[in-house]
């Protein structure tokens, strides 16, 4: 590596970075659905021309960790001109689940004063990559997280293909798309929202190039990635040496009730780490596998978390002195048909869960005790009277955080490898055909112990219409475990309140029918608690 200068160096951290955080901005603005809109379900990224992360925006962590794994897969199957954009969702090939639309598109180079010339106008120095969850892509169940038994029920499926083609778009692809998709007008505006965002990633990089060149712009690039890894394996040297093992479990795959382990097994030496998911579960026959791309994501949060400088690059340095064993065909690298709408937003949680769980044998006073461990994933689709058309709503929702240390958890919030915000009732009842009939905090959920586990959510919804409701959650049979004496945290419950009144217990993973007048409420987990409970 050439020498650098530490004060440019961290410039060029914050240049790379805030484009990320700008595009993010960008597509938020544009972007037509609630749930990206609201709820910023989405991230961004820029990359190298090899493929490598150089900075993300502070968005979704199970996004961000998996983006790479899309864009090498972009950067395999496609021939990217000047001009195009490479859209994918396929998990099979660099996605994660099929709500999660990748689109990735190329900044060419320009000359060293910064003026674009003939002879390097086709260089590519960068990638802008950006992911949002869209609300619907097809299947079996409105909102594309029900429970189905492979891939091909659970919606349309997009291998790396150009959805820009030299600045046009492919209306072919997009008409294909959207024949296969509720709400296709909404789809249209948020996609186009995310080609926005590609472009204003690649404005912002192209005058970082005519500030200085793109030599110097490259250099730094570089220079970050290093030292990423440099971070990365002085985090690692700290943890003491040793081989640490746990074990978690998820409650089930909707189509059957045996728990399903997830097996893990960390060795550190010196600087380098060994994950090894070894002895996990076979993948299974509903959707709750997680394909590679979720799994390395997990790792690479749960170790970032680990770091203590506050203002890391998020670059590829990070993973550099980590390897990962995922074994293929497992739950957590499951291969084609599997169903895996579930394996993004509940495995990955509970990836974490089992990660935390084993480091919290060498760094008992730094790790805490688990959170909610789901993101209680509730769709509701049909036809809104108001207007004629399909509506298609997707929500996660908070619950408690696990108690740390010295601190409580905190109460009512989205922990771990989500980074969402709640769709705000005014928005919700704009949008949809629904009413926000009770929401707060479910008082009492968090697990006692020396510091208390955060208190999850209750979040009852009044539907204005018939529509088919889904849901795909977790910790509704095993509890979010607590640490060093600390107890559990409360499991979750869901229910329907029909319009008379009865209440009719529900499983965390289905489909329901309902009828104009009935409720859903969805009372989630809170954390586990840390400590031995004070004898008050």
């Amino acid at each position: 590596m050439k020498n650098f200068d530490p004060v440019t160096l961290e410039i060029y951290r914050a240049l790379y970075t805030s484009v990320a955080e700008e595009m993010g901005a960008a597509l938020r603005r544009a972007a037509y659905s609630p749930n990206i809109k609201e709820r910023r379900d989405y991230s961004c990224a820029i990359f190298d021309a090899r493929g490598r992360v150089i900075a993300q925006g502070d968005h979704m962590p199970v996004h961000l960790g998996s983006m790479p794994m899309a864009v090498a897969a972009a950067l395999r199957e496609s021939a990217i001109e000047p001009g195009d954009v490479v859209a994918l969702n396929d998990p099979f090939a660099g996605g994660t689940h099929l709500p999660d639309i990748t689109l990735v598109m190329p900044v060419v180079g320009a000359s060293e004063d910064g003026r674009r010339t003939r002879a390097k106008s086709h260089r590519t120095l960068f990638y802008v990559a950006n992911r949002a969850h869209h609300a619907d892509v097809g299947g079996a169940s409105p909102g594309s997280m029900g429970v189905a038994a492979d891939i091909y029920g659970e919606g349309v499926r997009i291998p790396p293909l150009k959805i820009v083609r030299g600045g046009w778009l492919n209306e072919d692809l997009l008409k294909l798309i959207f024949a296969n998709v509720r709400a296709a007008d909404e789809r249209r505006a948020d996609l186009e929202a995310q080609i926005g965002s590609l472009r204003t990633g690649a404005a912002r990089l192209r005058e970082i190039i005519g500030r200085n060149g793109a030599r110097e712009a490259l250099d730094y690039a570089e220079h970050l990635i290093a030292y990423g890894a440099r971070l990365m394996r002085a985090t690692i040297a700290a943890i003491p040496d040793g081989v640490y093992c746990a074990e978690d479990l998820l409650d089930g795959d909707g189509l059957s009730d045996d728990p399903i382990p997830i097996r893990v097994r960390i060795e550190i030496r010196g600087e380098r780490a060994t994950v090894d998911f070894t002895g996990s579960a076979p993948q299974v026959r509903g959707p709750v596998n997680a394909v590679e791309a979720i799994t390395v994501s997990a790792v690479a949060y749960v170790f970032r978390c680990l770091i203590e400088e506050r203002d890391v690059p998020m670059s590829a340095g990070l993973m550099e002195p980590i390897r990962v064993i995922a074994p293929r065909g497992t739950v957590v690298n499951a291969g084609p048909p599997a169903a895996v709408a579930g394996g993004n937003v509940e495995t990955s949680q509970r990836i974490v869960d089992v990660l935390f769980k084993a480091l919290a044998q060498a760094l008992p006073e730094k790790i805490p005790a688990a959170s909610q461990g789901t993101m209680n994933n509730l769709t509701i689709g049909g036809m809104d009277p108001r207007t004629g058309a399909e509506f298609s709503y997707y929500e996660t929702i908070a619950g408690g955080m696990g108690a740390r240390p010295t601190l409580d958890g905190l109460d009512a919030v989205h922990t771990h490898m989500t980074n969402s915000l709640n769709t705000p009732a005014e928005a919700l009842e704009y949008a949809y055909p629904l009413r926000v009939r009770r929401y707060g905090v479910r008082r009492g959920s968090g697990g006692r112990g020396r510091q208390r586990g955060g208190d999850g959510v209750v979040r009852e919804i009044e539907l204005l219409a018939p529509a088919r409701v889904s849901l795909l959650a977790e910790r509704r049979r095993l509890a979010p475990y607590g640490l060093r004496g600390g107890e559990d945290g409360a499991i979750g419950r869901d229910v329907i309140v029909r319009r008379d009144g009865r209440e009719e217990p529900i499983e965390a993973k289905g489909t329901w029918q309902l009828e104009a007048g009935d409720r859903v409420r969805i009372e989630t987990p809170g954390g586990g608690g840390y400590g031995e409970p004070s004898a008050r």
